[in-house]
Parts: structure tokens; C-alpha cells; sequence
């Protein structure tokens, strides 16, 4: 019988020469020797840099009690803020729509993360940010608890994602959300 020379060690014999043998099925090299195939298997001892997968998933966060704390543009920008923060473990995100009393966005999940443990890193971060820069919003969530517990969460593939993005987008026109921006604006010089 026909001897084959295993590519990863004694023990494992490569698939196509166990299926020639069984079936008596021999290969011919050049000259015309009967041979088995030695490199059956071809790998590359390569890692992909980053994580080539789509996890996009689009998300509601609700304010505890669904007050309307989004009402102010300093907390949308301070919720942003946070939001982008978590960009350096792997998270993506996309678009942002605000209303008085949740967040709809889209993100992108990295690949070593569940679902639930992301919720619970964006929450959590996203609530002591705003407890740090905003202290007052200890005296109407006295435990600390800016989310609701509620969430909603969908899969968004590359052929919704346009309509994700455009819905997402559209939220402030949809309950009729007005932002109060409060940031100080200089005023007109008189000449």
C-alpha cells in the first residue's frame, strides 16, 4: 500500500489521501509514480487585524420613570460624548436620535461582547458620565439609575441599514422633540 506523509504529525493522515486510499484511487505524479498528496491543507498562520464581522444592531435606551431629560442640548452632547468614549474597547456607532425621554442609535458590537454585556458598558459608563458632569441629576435619580431598565435592541443588516439610519434620524420629527439649545452665544457687536 501507498504511504503517506502527514502534514501535521504521526497520528492524523490527511483526508484526501485516506479517501484515494479507501477508494483505491491513486494519484500520478509527472513522471507517472503513484503518489498521495503531501500539502492537502492550506492555512495562513495570519490573524485578520480586526474584526471583519457586521454586528449592527440597533438600540433604545428610556430614561428612568421616562423623564424628559433629553430635552437640553448640553445633556445630548454629554451623552455623546459618552457614547464616543466607548469607542476605544470596539464599539461603532452610527446615528443618534434623541427624544424627550430615550435614545435610539445604531451600534456595532464587537465580536467579544454579548449583546447584554454591551448594554450593560454603554448604561453604565453613559449614566456616571452624566452623573459627573451633571450633579443635580443625583436629586432626581437619588439611586443613580439614569436608564430604565428597558431596552429594545433589533438587528440591522447592510440592507436595512439605510432604513435604520433614516428612522434612527427621523426621531425628533416623530415626537415632535424640540431641543433647547442653552449654550452661551455671544452677542451682536453694535458698530
Amino acid at each position: 500500500m501507498e504511504s503517506c506523509i502527514s502534514f501535521f504529525s504521526n497520528q492524523t493522515i490527511s483526508v484526501f489521501c485516506r479517501t484515494r486510499q479507501a477508494f483505491r484511487l491513486p494519484s500520478k505524479g509527472a513522471t507517472g509514480e503513484k503518489n498521495c498528496m503531501i500539502d492537502v491543507i492550506s492555512y495562513s498562520p495570519k490573524k485578520i487585524a480586526g474584526d471583519t464581522r457586521n454586528n449592527w444592531v440597533t438600540m433604545m435606551f428610556v430614561t428612568h420613570n421616562r423623564y424628559n431629560c433629553l430635552r437640553k442640548q448640553i445633556y445630548i452632547e454629554a451623552l455623546l460624548q459618552a457614547f464616543h468614549d466607548l469607542e476605544r474597547f470596539g464599539f461603532e456607532f452610527g446615528e443618534f436620535g434623541f427624544a424627550l425621554n430615550h435614545v435610539h442609535f445604531l451600534v456595532n458590537i464587537p465580536k467579544q461582547y454579548s449583546i447584554q454585556t454591551a448594554e450593560i458598558m454603554l448604561k453604565s459608563y453613559t449614566a456616571k458620565k452624566m452623573f459627573e458632569h451633571f450633579p443635580g441629576f443625583r436629586k432626581r435619580y437619588p439611586r443613580r439609575g439614569f436608564w430604565s431598565g428597558y431596552e429594545h435592541h433589533e438587528s440591522t443588516g447592510w440592507k436595512n441599514l439605510e432604513q435604520s439610519t433614516a428612522y434612527v434620524r427621523d426621531q425628533a420629527r416623530h415626537h415632535n422633540a424640540y431641543v433647547i439649545d442653552e449654550k452661551q452665544q455671544r452677542l451682536p457687536t453694535g458698530a
